[in-house]
């Protein structure tokens, strides 16, 4: 049986329990600590009341303010949908080279490209743009571009596609191999003579020669390239397939050759706009320039 006494070192009351000797006061919650749990278990049924809270068989009862989770998503993507809604909107009225007019429409261009590159892009360019040497897929950061790299030229890239099947006014270009027009030798200073317009390698007169003769047409005499024919450049250091002479033996002998598809009929045109932003943003873009030869514009008479 309990035998409770008062401490007299304390004046506190014990619980009446002793184990060895040692016995435990009953000191008595803080009033300001008492008070805070009253108040929890007020605003426990508060919140029962005004908020779903009992689970019921195939729900749970609504509470008076009759909110839910599912209403707040609801209501949070309709207000990004608006949003959406107006800047592609604003993107569909302003021709795409014209963006950088408009800082804030293309910072949300930019950013919106950036959402769809990591969705439609990334698989084959990375989700950097850093592209695959080994796969073919080129490099959207570096300033090379076989089509053009102002907003325009990347825009009809995108919705035309290079070399996409059924599509007629893909982006198209072909290189036919040589395999069996060479002979080693041939080839070993053809090969010189292309490593040479980079610098890797001394000169080659005989190399010159069958390059002037057979690549000339397309790649210059420099080997300037032309993005006419999307022929690539092959005086700079950056290259698609590898700079080893056993990749240029194989790119000669067998080219390979990419695709991508045509987005035209895959994405709405202001998501295009809005890849097309975000690629010129990488740091490889140009400004543009209208050109008669150049497919991608249609040159026009505005300032």
């Amino acid at each position: 049986m309990a035998n409770s006494r008062i401490d007299p070192a304390t004046g506190t009351e014990t619980v009446g329990h002793e184990w060895d000797g040692i016995e435990e006061l009953d000191t008595p919650m803080p009033r300001w600590w008492l008070w805070t749990f009253y108040l929890t278990i007020v605003f426990a049924i508060g919140y029962v009341i005004a908020y779903p809270a009992w689970p019921m068989v195939d729900r749970a009862t609504k509470g008076v303010l009759n909110w839910s989770s599912r209403g707040d998503l609801a209501r949070d993507m309709d207000a990004a949908e608006q949003a959406r809604t107006g800047v592609h909107e604003a993107l569909s009225r302003v021709p795409v080279e014209r963006l950088p007019d408009d800082s804030a429409l293309l910072a949300q261009a930019v950013a919106g490209g950036r959402a769809a590159f990591q969705v439609h892009c990334t698989q084959c360019h990375g989700s950097g743009g850093a592209g695959s040497q080994r796969l073919g897929y080129p490099n959207l950061n570096d300033d090379d571009w076989l089509w053009g790299g102002d907003l325009r030229a990347i825009e009809f890239t995108l919705v035309n596609g290079i070399r996409a099947p059924g599509h007629d006014d893909t982006r198209q270009s072909q290189m036919p191999p040589f395999e069996g027009v060479f002979d080693p030798v041939q080839m070993e200073a053809l090969i010189d003579h292309v490593l040479a317009l980079s610098g890797k390698a001394e000169n080659n007169r005989q190399g010159a020669q069958i390059f002037a003769d057979n690549c000339a047409a397309c790649h210059g005499e420099a080997g300037g390239g032309s993005r006419a024919l999307g022929a690539p450049r092959l005086n700079d250091a950056i290259w698609l397939r590898g700079s080893t002479r056993e990749d240029i033996r194989r790119q000669i002998l067998n080219p390979r050759m990419g695709v991508m598809p045509a987005w035209e009929n895959r994405l709405d045109p202001a998501t295009i706009r809005m890849l097309a932003a975000y690629v010129h943003s990488l740091g490889g873009g140009e400004d543009f320039i209208a050109k008669a030869d150049d497919p991608a514009v249609e040159v026009d008479d505005r300032p």
